[in-house]
């Protein structure tokens, strides 16, 4: 099948009135450095990235400025805590793993995220972010592993990407498609292939819980023969769509 999409041949600007470090339109924001609002904090496996599997205490973090078609943490949006940043830490520290995932909701729409990655990683933690690749990703910690999405079309927030964090990823950050039809896909082979992101760092595609089957997508991979890992969502495969998991 050939794609009719057209990929601009230079990354974009990102358009004015981009969302801002630390902007959750509508949310309270914590007022203090040294405070975060937390949805959760939990002991799970890694259900996602290149860290599949992995015993993992994840941060949940309230607060998100897009909404995407496909979320399955609006949970998150506006439940949570506030809660001191000693306090988080503290809780971290009784799980006995030194893998830690700091999550949304979007993280980096709270000033005071920066500042818990960066404690986390002085405290011998090996620390990932997911993030939606809205926001300006450049003051993040180079120690931590950035999972950053890329929004398809599908997504319905598209025009939310901010192209410019492409040039702050290294090979230990990873870049992640959530695809919710074959439409999604070639949208995203096309922008995979012509930016060359491979080149750049590991590239994730994984199906929308919903709308599109493993079976497929890996259809869609084989076929095309493309440089990416294929995921599905451990967490859901064992659990089931739950919180807490």
């Amino acid at each position: 099948m050939t794609s009719t999409i057209t990929i601009p041949a230079a990354i974009p600007r990102a358009a004015e009135g981009k969302i801002a470090q630390g902007e959750v339109a509508g949310e309270k924001r914590t007022s203090r450095a040294d405070e975060l609002r937390i949805n959760e904090i939990f002991y799970s496996l890694q259900g996602e990235s290149s860290r599949v599997g992995l015993p993992t205490v994840f941060v949940r973090l309230t607060g998100c400025p897009l909404r995407c078609g496909y979320c399955d943490t609006a949970y998150a949006f506006h439940e949570g805590k506030t809660r001191r940043l000693a306090d988080v830490l503290a809780e971290v520290a009784t799980y006995d793993t030194r893998y830690v995932c700091v999550t949304g909701g979007e993280p980096l729409a709270q000033h005071a995220c920066l500042r818990l990655l960066s404690e986390l990683c002085d405290a011998g933690y090996s620390v990932s972010l997911e993030t939606s690749g809205a926001i300006d990703i450049s003051a993040v910690d180079a120690r931590v592993s950035r999972i950053m999405d890329i929004k398809t079309p599908g997504s319905m927030e598209v025009d939310k990407n901010l192209w410019e964090n492409l040039g702050f990823l290294s090979i230990r950050d990873e870049i992640k498609f959530v695809i919710t039809s074959e439409a999604d896909y070639l949208w995203a082979r096309d922008l995979l292939r012509s930016r060359k992101l491979n080149d750049i760092c590991p590239v994730l595609f994984s199906p929308s819980f919903t709308e599109v089957t493993a079976l497929q997508l890996a259809e869609w991979v084989l076929r095309d023969q493309l440089p990416v890992r294929m995921q599905v969502q451990l967490h859901k495969v064992i659990w089931g769509e739950k919180r807490g998991v």
